[in-house]
């Protein structure tokens, strides 16, 4: 695949002026970068979007992902089994040329390891911003400078147990979005909506003007409609890859159940 094409993407802070505008939620999918092959996520990636995501999170597959639950794992290991790395994720995210913005989402190592250039690299290659699950703030100082002065919308992340006064701080160290995670543990689909993430929300937006999107467990049109009337987005992901694990079009047709039960 060509790595020189720039992906047609709008910038995350304009999607979410947009939705407002419109008085819509946004759909947040994760997909993983590689799977089920290189080909077929570009494929189930463009049925995604046109489905009706607001947002598409690009998984960069990692040897340990300790927060990931079995469906994305799973993912992850047969990406790196086919060769997947961060530079050919970037070649996916252009080659797909994607209509919805972009984030990466990945651990730190692989991001440390594609070298100082590459956040430049990742926005030429159409992504909009980047979303690491082991960059907890005030961990490491310059990393968090470097990331948030650079080209991409630099997403952090909320657990449900952080005091209100901590969810100030990580916001302020972000743009974007915050990425609030609704239940504890790992991710993963789940048969009920999470407990307790109307305080949460409250809390959450108490201490930030950003979108919230918020994520882990959500796997039903239901459980994307009742998230999407507290906060400003759902984020689905273990559902969208067992969909990519069988066809694109079981893709699409999740994508828009999802973004039916949002706009209703």
């Amino acid at each position: 695949m060509a790595s020189t094409s720039t992906t047609i993407s709008s910038n995350v802070d304009e999607t979410f002026a947009a939705l407002r505008q419109k008085k819509k939620r946004a759909l947040v999918g994760y997909l993983t970068a590689g799977f089920p092959d290189a080909a077929r996520s570009i494929e189930c990636l463009r049925a995604l979007d046109e489905g009706g995501a607001d947002i598409i999170e690009l998984g960069v597959p990692f040897s340990d992902p300790i927060a990931d639950g079995p469906v994305i794992q799973a993912s992850s290991q047969r990406a790196l089994e086919l060769g997947m790395t961060l530079e050919r994720t970037l070649e996916i995210a252009s080659a797909a040329k994607l209509r919805a913005p972009i984030v990466l989402f990945s651990y730190l190592n692989p991001v440390i390891a594609g070298g100082p250039d590459i956040l430049e690299r990742a926005a030429a290659a159409g992504v909009s911003g980047i979303l690491l699950t082991d960059l907890p703030v005030g961990s490491d100082s310059a990393r968090e400078e470097w990331l948030s002065s650079g080209p991409l919308s630099f997403i952090r992340l909320v657990a449900p147990t952080t005091p209100v006064e901590r969810m100030a701080e990580i916001a302020r160290h972000g743009s974007g979005f915050v990425y609030l995670i609704s239940r504890l543990g790992v991710t993963g689909a789940r048969t009920t909506a999470p407990e307790g993430l109307t305080e949460t929300v409250g809390r959450l937006r108490s201490a930030t003007k950003l979108p919230i999107c918020a994520g882990f467990g959500i796997s039903t049109a239901e459980q994307a409609k009742h998230v999407s009337q507290l906060a400003d987005g759902s984020v689905v992901g273990s559902a969208l890859v067992s969909a990519a694990a069988v066809s694109p079009e079981s893709v699409s047709r999740l994508t828009q159940e999802l973004r039916t039960a949002i706009d209703s």
